[in-house]
């Protein structure tokens, strides 16, 4: 179920702020953040957060496609590592 169009678009106001101050900073270090359900506005564009999964912090840059999406979305819990490999079986000769 979606967010209510009356209450607006979530963003956290302790990442919204360090946005604005690394804004007039001119800084371009990732932000670190936990806040994986904050969506993403048009003033997160060009800036790089660090988020975090679970395990560790995965950089990601945030581009104006991502506008609407949410943090979390670019920042996978799950690492695939492989599907199922087939064994090759030694004949044994007897």
């Amino acid at each position: 179920m979606s967010r209510s169009a009356k209450k607006g678009p979530y963003v956290d106001k302790r990442v919204l702020k360090k946005v604005l101050a690394q804004k007039a900073s001119g800084d371009k270090s990732p932000i670190k953040t936990w806040i994986r359900s904050c969506q993403i506005p048009p003033e997160f564009v060009g800036h790089t957060f660090a988020v975090y999964n679970g395990k560790v912090f995965i950089n990601v840059f945030i581009l104006e496609t991502m506008v609407g999406h949410r943090l979390g979305e670019f920042s996978p819990t799950r690492t695939f590592r492989t599907h199922g490999r087939v064994v090759a079986r030694e004949i044994s000769k007897t």
